[in-house]
């Protein structure tokens, strides 16, 4: 059984976390504003002093607009589905009708389930 550095696990998640603030343009305290938690809460987590719940995870995330996956899993491809979805509803009606019947044409063509 691989045991887990904790300490390390939780450091690479808060700096995950902090790519993410940066990224969206937020102060540590803008961020705990909009989860109603503390800064030196969002401190903690950036540091990989205290490790994030699956709750607050989720939170995090939706109020970033980003996948957990992003904030999970260094280094895999991540699936932002949240951005897609914010593509397709600016299509027009016939422009969704057309995006669905290709997406419908290529699952049958690579015959996924």
């Amino acid at each position: 059984m691989m045991k887990i550095d904790k300490r390390a696990l939780h450091t690479e998640i808060g700096l995950r976390i902090r790519a993410a603030r940066d990224s969206a343009g937020l102060t540590q305290e803008a961020l705990a504003e909009s989860l109603d938690c503390t800064a030196q809460y969002i401190s903690d987590l950036e540091r990989g002093v205290t490790g994030i719940s699956v709750p607050m995870l989720r939170l995090l995330c939706l109020k970033l607009g980003i996948s957990s996956d992003s904030i999970l899993f260094a280094g895999m491809p991540e699936r932002d589905y949240l951005s897609l979805e914010e593509k397709c509803r600016s299509l027009t009606d016939e422009q969704y009708r057309l995006l669905t019947e290709i997406i419908g044409k290529y699952v049958e063509a690579v015959h996924l389930p």
